[in-house]
């Protein structure tokens, strides 16, 4: 039952860590992006140039390897796989409101999550989709 919980819990559970508990004070939006853009670690790059990464990119990283697991995963017909379509759908309104109503959330990056839970919730539904259309057109 634990594969119909939405992988991209995880980048929002991340998200939520890092700007409910990483700072104190100031302005919430402006704290949260700061947060998010500290580098954690930077790489040289073959031109001489520094490549920066911070939590942000890094929440934004796994979120992206999630999505595509995410659509693998909402090429199945199984019965979990409606679970798992719906659990998104939950997750999807969540972070809209918390993207819309909180002012830790107004970021770019939470954001670019908002959208990727978007685009897995709309690929469930399109797949389930056509897949009974395509079990319909077989039937008769």
């Amino acid at each position: 039952m634990l594969i119909a919980i939405p992988l991209l819990l995880i980048p929002v559970v991340l998200y939520n860590i890092v700007v409910l508990f990483g700072g104190s004070g100031g302005g919430a939006v402006v704290q949260a992006d700061a947060l998010l853009r500290d580098p954690l670690f930077s790489i040289t790059m073959t031109s001489g140039a520094q490549w920066t990464i911070g939590s942000g990119d890094l929440i934004l990283f796994l979120g992206l390897i999630l999505l595509f697991f995410e659509l693998v995963k909402s090429t199945s017909s199984q019965r979990v796989a409606i679970i798992n379509h719906a659990l998104s759908m939950i997750l999807f309104i969540a972070v809209l409101v918390e993207f819309l109503l909180l002012p830790g959330f107004a970021t770019s990056t939470f954001f670019l999550i908002v959208i990727m839970i978007l685009l897995d919730v709309l690929a469930g539904f399109i797949v389930t989709i056509i897949s009974s259309r395509k079990d319909f057109d077989f039937g008769t």
